[in-house]
């Protein structure tokens, strides 16, 4: 380990599963890390893993030369930025922000270009692995932005990620990469939930239609990994059916704009809608099986 690295100040902004995750990685690479989320819960959590716990965007941002943002939504990222107390109050300049949330690529660009206006940078750095990958270091990060921006993060991306996609010069591009992710995600969570409980309407042996059906050319990454959560009847949120509701209503949004036609993931959308309205949108995304399984009058198998 390098005596700069051992003394780089990282500030990571939300303190979830993810950003925990994300943040201990970086804490394990060297780095010097202030962590801060609205959950004191959470900021305790990291302070005791390590970190310096801090309360605010700005006090986290101060000093340090990467700030990472693990919200929610745009709205959240942009309140990190430059809402009260917000980071761009004291980021130095020629330090960069590396946005992970999902979100419309025109915010995307619209927050990149107000920031870049400062003297800071910005990278669009969007996302995907799960909880378990952020922890161990591996995720997939989706980024672009200026080779500025590149240069000033990468120690830290090295950190967090397994596979660093490097997209395009400006933000937004990474954004629209994750967008098309989540279009295909958020299809076949909704495409598993449906084969898993039409398999339970014909009374199949549903652990055999799981072992069957990823020994075939039906399967999915999606279908592999989610539908053991239906088989023990276990929706602990690994990621929730609200997030779901977000990305792909980003993706009709988009769609509509581009007058492009999107009926699968308006399809699928639908069904996520169905579960946050039953009542199951903090659980786990497979949750929507049971919106399935209400319709046809079937019982899936119920957790321990």
């Amino acid at each position: 380990m390098s005596t700069n690295l051992s003394k780089s100040k990282v500030a990571v902004i939300g303190l979830g599963s993810m950003g925990l995750g994300m943040a201990t990685s970086l804490l394990r690479a060297g780095f010097d890390v202030a962590g801060c989320d609205v959950s004191a819960e959470a900021v305790e959590h990291f302070g005791c893993a390590g970190g310096r716990a801090v309360r605010s965007p700005a006090e986290a941002a101060r000093d340090a030369e990467v700030v990472v943002s693990v919200v929610v939504n745009a709205a959240q990222t942009e309140a990190v930025l430059f809402g009260e107390n917000g980071a761009a109050e004291t980021m130095a300049p020629g330090s960069v922000f590396v946005s992970a949330a999902t979100m419309d690529p025109e915010i995307a660009r619209r927050l990149g270009k107000g920031l870049e206006a400062t003297g800071r940078l910005y990278l669009d750095a969007p996302i995907s692995g799960g909880a378990v990958k952020a922890a161990a270091g591996q995720l997939t990060i989706l980024a672009s932005g200026s080779s500025a921006a590149f240069a000033k993060a990468r120690p830290a991306l090295d950190a967090m990620a397994g596979t660093l996609y490097e997209l395009g010069d400006s933000a937004g591009i990474g954004a629209a990469f994750k967008m098309i992710n989540q279009l295909l995600a958020g299809v076949h969570i909704a495409a598993a939930s449906e084969a898993i409980t039409f398999a339970a309407r014909q009374g199949l042996d549903l652990r055999k239609v799981y072992e069957v059906i990823t020994a075939s050319a039906g399967n999915s990454w999606m279908f592999e990994n989610r539908v053991p959560h239906v088989l023990d009847g276990d929706y602990t949120p690994r990621s929730a059916v609200e997030i779901f509701v977000k990305d792909l209503g980003i993706v009709q949004d988009m769609a509509r704009g581009a007058r492009y036609p999107v009926p699968l993931a308006a399809a699928a959308l639908q069904m996520f809608l169905a579960a946050a309205g039953s009542g199951f949108g903090r659980q786990d995304d497979s949750a929507v099986a049971r919106i399935y399984a209400q319709l046809a009058g079937v019982e899936l198998p119920s957790g321990k």
